[in-house]
C-alpha cells in the first residue's frame, strides 16, 4: 500500500498545475514593468513625454558593466560546479540519499548552503547535484527535486557573499554618484558607501539565515510527495544517462603546437599565481578587509579557483563555452532595467515614492515595507542588483528622514528580493535546461515556500530592526 501524502504535497501539485497554464516568460514581466513605469513618468510628474522617452533611452545602456558582473557570477559558478573535482564530491554527497524526502531534502540543505557563498554556483552546482540524487532515488518527484535546487536563490543568497544590494553599497564606482550622495547625506555616511559589516555580517543577518534555512527544509520536507504519487524522470520522458567522458589523457595530447599549449596546467598556475597574489596583497593592504570584499573580487576570486580546478586551458574554455547559453537572460532584460532606473531617477518619480514610504511608514515599520515592496517590485525586476539600482535612490531617502538603520534597510531589501524569485521564474532559466523541464514545472513547490516564507521574513525584519539604531 503506497504512503500518502501530506496536505502539502498535494497543495504543491495543485500549485504546479494552475503555474503551467497561466506563468508567462519572465522577459513579459520586464515589458509590462517599462509600459507601467514610462507611463507613471509621464502621468505623474511634471516631466514631459520626450524628456521620459529621452531619460529612458540614455539610461538604457548605463549598466551594461553591471550586467557583464552578472553574466560572469553565473559563468564562474558553472565553471566551478563542472570542475572534475566538484563532480565526484556532487556524485559522493548523491549517496547519502535513500528515500524521496531524504533526497529533496538533502538537495534542498546545499541549495541553501551553497546560494550563501555564490549564487552562481548555487544554481548549477544544486542542479547537477539534483539529478545525480533522481539517478540514484529514481522514484523520486523529478519536479520537487528541480525545485528544491533552486530555494538557495529564493531565500537566503542575498544575505550571503553574493548579494547584489550589499555588493553594490560596498563597491565604489558601482552606483551613480546622485545615489551616493543621497547615501552620504553630506558625509553622514563617508562616500556614500555601507560595507558588509553592516549588511550581511550583522548578527541580525546570520539569524535571519538560520531561521529561513530551518523553515525552508521543513516546508520541503512535507511537500515532496510519497513515493509513487510524484512524477519521476522516467514518467516525464526525462534520460537522466550521462555522456559518456573521454579516456583520461586523450584531450592532453595535442596534434600542433598551439593545441598543445592549450593542455598546459602550467599557464593556468601561472594566472592563479599571479591573481592570488594580487588578491592577498589587495586584502592586506585594506585597512578593514570585510570593507574590501566587493563585487569584482569576488568574481575574480572564482575564476581563479575555476582555473585551479580545471588544470588546463582547454578545460576552462570548454566549460565557459558550455556556460555561456544561461546568460542569455541577463543580456537580454538588464538593460530594460537600467531604462527604468533612469526614468524613476531623472523624473520626481523617486522623490514621490520616497515620500509616500515616509507618509505610511514609521520607524518600525519601515523595514517589513521595504520587505514586501521589493518582493512586489522582483515580479517585475527580477534581479536584485538591477532592481536596488531603481530603489535605492527613494528607499535610502526614506530611511534618513525615518532615521532607520541603512544597512538592515540593505538586508531588509535583500530578504524580501530573494522572496520574488520563488514566483518569478526568471532566474529558473539557468537551471531548467539542464532538468529538460519548464519553469512551470517546478513553481507549485516553490510557491508553497512563498506562502510559508513570506510571513516569517515580515516577521523577522521587522523584531530584529528593532534591535539596530541609525544610521548604521
Amino acid at each position: 500500500m503506497n504512503e500518502r501524502s501530506s496536505f502539502v504535497a498535494r497543495l504543491a501539485l495543485a500549485f504546479t498545475a494552475w503555474t503551467e497554464r497561466w506563468v508567462p516568460d519572465a522577459f513579459i514581466f520586464a515589458l509590462l514593468a517599462t509600459v507601467i513605469v514610462f507611463t507613471a513618468g509621464v502621468t505623474l510628474t511634471t516631466s514631459t513625454l520626450t524628456q521620459v522617452v529621452d531619460a529612458w533611452g540614455r539610461g538604457f545602456w548605463e549598466l551594461i558593466p553591471f550586467t557583464m558582473q552578472m553574466a560572469l557570477v553565473i559563468i564562474t559558478g558553472y565553471v566551478l560546479a563542472s570542475s572534475g573535482p566538484l563532480k565526484r564530491l556532487i556524485r559522493m554527497m548523491a549517496g547519502w540519499a535513500a528515500t524521496p524526502r531524504g533526497a529533496v531534502v538533502l538537495v534542498t540543505f546545499f541549495s541553501l548552503a551553497s546560494a550563501w557563498i555564490n549564487w552562481g554556483f548555487s544554481l548549477i552546482f544544486s542542479a547537477m547535484l539534483a539529478r545525480e540524487v533522481a539517478r540514484r532515488v529514481p522514484d523520486v518527484d523529478y519536479r520537487a527535486l528541480a525545485a528544491a535546487s533552486f530555494l538557495g536563490q529564493g531565500s537566503i543568497w542575498a544575505q550571503g557573499l553574493s548579494s547584489s544590494a550589499a555588493l553594490l553599497m560596498s563597491t565604489p564606482g558601482a552606483l551613480q554618484p546622485a545615489v551616493r550622495d543621497i547615501v552620504a547625506q553630506g558625509g553622514l555616511i563617508p562616500g556614500g558607501l555601507i560595507s558588509f559589516r553592516h549588511t550581511i555580517f550583522l548578527w541580525q543577518s546570520f539569524v535571519s539565515v538560520a531561521v529561513e534555512s530551518v523553515v525552508v527544509l521543513t516546508v520541503m520536507y512535507f511537500a515532496t510527495p510519497a513515493r509513487g504519487q510524484g512524477r519521476t524522470a522516467r514518467d516525464l520522458g526525462i534520460d537522466l544517462t550521462e555522456p559518456p567522458e573521454p579516456p583520461a589523457g586523450t584531450a592532453d595530447r595535442g596534434s600542433t603546437p598551439g593545441t598543445w599549449l592549450e593542455h598546459q596546467p602550467w599557464l593556468s598556475w601561472f594566472v592563479v599565481l599571479l591573481g592570488g597574489t594580487y588578491l592577498v596583497r589587495y586584502f592586506m593592504a585594506a585597512p578593514q578587509p570585510l570593507n574590501a570584499i566587493n563585487l569584482n573580487n569576488l568574481i575574480f576570486a572564482f575564476l581563479l579557483l575555476g582555473f585551479l580546478l580545471h588544470r588546463t586551458p582547454a578545460r576552462l574554455m570548454r566549460a565557459v563555452m558550455e556556460a555561456t547559453p544561461a546568460v542569455w537572460g541577463v543580456i537580454l532584460q538588464f538593460p530594460f532595467y537600467a531604462g527604468l532606473a533612469a526614468i524613476i531617477t531623472a523624473t520626481s518619480l523617486n522623490q514621490q515614492l520616497a515620500g509616500a514610504f515616509v507618509r505610511i511608514s514609521t520607524p518600525t515599520t519601515f523595514a517589513p515595507l521595504v520587505a514586501i515592496y521589493s518582493a512586489v517590485l522582483g515580479l517585475f525586476v527580477p534581479s536584485g542588483g538591477s532592481k536596488w539600482v531603481i530603489e535605492a535612490p527613494y528607499v535610502l531617502q526614506a530611511a534618513h528622514t525615518l532615521k532607520v538603520h541603512l544597512g538592515w534597510v540593505v538586508a531588509s531589501y535583500d530578504l524580501g528580493e530573494a522572496l520574488a524569485n520563488l514566483v518569478q521564474p526568471f532566474w529558473m532559466l539557468p537551471i531548467l535546461s539542464l532538468f529538460k523541464l519548464r519553469a512551470r514545472d517546478i513553481m507549485g513547490y516553490t510557491f508553497v515556500v512563498f506562502l510559508v516564507l513570506t510571513p516569517v521574513v515580515i516577521l523577522l525584519v521587522t523584531l530584529l530592526g528593532l534591535t539596530l539604531h541609525y544610521p548604521l
